[in-house]
């Protein structure tokens, strides 16, 4: 009897993790043009939420939401790369000890941390025909409100760059993992939002 009530959620569980580790695997086919990473993360983590709901899902869908999402992620991607320049040179301020160069690369490193957890919790958010520009102001609100799910998405991102220091292909699945990290912070953070906005009257919190 204890088998047969666990028995379907151990599927369920395995064939998530499965799924995620196929997800990573897109992300990164389609991530190799270097600018396109965030619609990868956008087919990515849409490609999750219709596994999540049990909506037909495959291949096919994934490049027609990343067809959709790159015509502006494009550039997104190119405003990324250029961040990451710039926390760059910062840094070798910092080594060439240049007056205020811990304080300007400290404030570059955490600046750039905050945009990639806004851009994970703008891919979680994307939905064919949204325009990135209002997805990525509304996820930097999110990730400024929601420390505690922008820390874990950093988490998410830093275990992806520690996969790959010790071998490039770990880092392939983990960023099914990350996009579904992204999806599970997002609805958690609707889901409280939810309940602030929306409080259950008093009787019914009552035991």
């Amino acid at each position: 009897m204890s088998l047969a009530r666990t028995g379907p959620t151990a599927r369920e569980r395995f064939a998530l993790f499965a799924e995620c580790l196929l997800t990573g695997v897109w992300i990164a086919l389609a991530a190799l043009p270097l600018v396109t990473y965030p619609a990868a993360l956008a087919a990515g983590a849409r490609h999750l939420c219709r596994h999540l709901a049990h909506e037909r899902g495959g291949w096919r869908e994934f490049t027609a939401d990343f067809r959709t999402a790159v015509r502006g992620g494009w550039l997104v991607g190119l405003a990324g790369w250029a961040a990451a320049a710039v926390v760059w040179f910062d840094l070798r301020a910092v080594r060439a000890g240049l007056p205020g160069g811990p304080a300007v690369g400290a404030v570059g490193v955490l600046a750039l941390l905050g945009a990639a957890a806004a851009l994970l919790r703008a891919a979680a958010l994307w939905r064919p025909g949204a325009s990135w520009r209002p997805l990525l102001a509304r996820a930097g609100r999110h990730t400024v409100r929601d420390p505690a799910g922008s820390f874990l998405l950093i988490g998410g991102l830093a275990v992806a760059v520690c996969s790959a220091w010790f071998s490039t292909p770990l880092a392939v699945p983990t960023l099914g993992a990350v996009a579904a990290a992204a999806v599970a912070v997002e609805e958690r953070h609707r889901h409280g939002r939810a309940a602030t906005e929306n409080p259950a009257p008093l009787g019914d919190r009552m035991p």
